[in-house]
């Protein structure tokens, strides 16, 4: 007889992290972080973890991934692995194998969340969610850029899923305007993700510096934040502020092009270590910034997911969803 264990993970860029899920009630254990560089293919890391974890074959594996998937494939964009639900249903036994997008599992995750989840970012205060139908976003940066949607209609609730991340950037202020010139001396093509993103704040920082004379300057994302968290002031400091400001205008772009009026969410790794900056930077100015929609945006909630493991929580909830299906 099949055991009940059902693997769950979300994959992104530089982490892929691990854990079981329950089959009875939506939650996680056994969580592992493993580096994604460390391990040539997903399948020697999932063997990894099994081992670690002295779990059997699980019956249901469910894999948030940070890209695209086509025909139950997924190539990464932002790390050398490649996965194949079909490879995986041979290697482990015939499971039930699920790929989603990473975003779609933080969707997934948004009803579970309690209070203290999540942090407010500006006014208007936010208050629960409507017991009824809803529309929600959640934006992330990342090593990448993540988005999706959910709604609530009829007591069942939809993700909406796309790669938000890569449509292209849109300047809005002088500035914007120069960092844009400075960037498409590097890329063909400014994506949001290009400033919205580890490698994003990386970028700005670069093109700053650029502009201000100084052309061989450049940071890494950490020391970017470490040094804007000091207090200092100084390039770090403004390219931390733009960074946010942008953001804020993806984060509504995002709410218009969703119609999603009752909350945005945001996520990621570089936004939830640094709650205070994001909560006193420009983010929700450049939210609330779209002409005549002005009014309409003040009237929409944002708030930062301070969870610590949204997509795991999400690929939970589907994996226990795909396991009673099946029970």
């Amino acid at each position: 007889m099949r055991t009940q264990c059902l693997l769950i993970g979300d994959i992104g860029g530089t982490n892929a992290r691990f854990a079981l899920a329950d089959p009875k009630r939506t939650g996680f254990h056994s969580e592992v972080t493993l580096h994604c560089k460390d391990f040539e293919a997903p399948e020697l890391a999932i063997r990894h973890y099994l081992k670690r974890v002295q779990a059997q074959d699980p019956a249901v594996i469910c894999l948030a991934v940070a890209g695209p998937i086509v025909d139950g494939r997924v190539r990464f964009t932002n790390n050398d692995w490649s996965i194949n639900a079909e490879d995986l249903r041979e290697a482990f036994g015939e499971p039930v194998v699920v790929l989603c997008n990473d975003f779609e599992a933080i969707a997934y995750s948004i009803p579970f969340l309690q209070e203290s989840d999540c942090l407010a970012v500006g006014l208007p205060a936010p208050g629960p969610l409507p017991e009824g139908d809803f529309a929600v976003g959640v934006i992330g940066p990342g090593t990448g850029l993540g988005a999706a949607g959910l709604y609530m209609r009829d007591g069942s609730i939809f993700p909406v899923v796309g790669e938000a991340g890569h449509v292209g950037f849109a300047p809005e202020t002088q500035v914007q305007i120069d960092v844009f010139a400075a960037l498409r001396e590097r890329f063909d093509r400014v994506s949001d993700e290009r400033l919205v993103s580890g490698p994003g704040l990386e970028n700005i920082y670069w093109a700053l510096s650029r502009i201000h004379g100084d052309k061989s300057a450049s940071l890494p994302a950490s020391e970017i934040c470490r040094a804007a968290a000091g207090g200092n002031g100084g390039r770090a400091a403004e390219a931390l502020q733009l960074f946010f400001e942008i953001l804020g205008q993806v984060a509504g772009n995002l709410a218009l092009a969703l119609g999603a009026t009752d909350r945005i969410y945001i996520a990621g790794g570089i936004a939830r270590r640094y709650p205070d900056l994001l909560v006193g930077s420009r983010f929700r100015s450049g939210f609330e910034a779209k002409g005549r929609h002005r009014s309409l945006m003040e009237r929409i909630p944002t708030q930062l997911i301070v969870y610590a493991e949204p997509g795991l929580l999400g690929a939970a909830y589907r994996a226990q969803q795909l396991w009673r299906a099946q029970n």
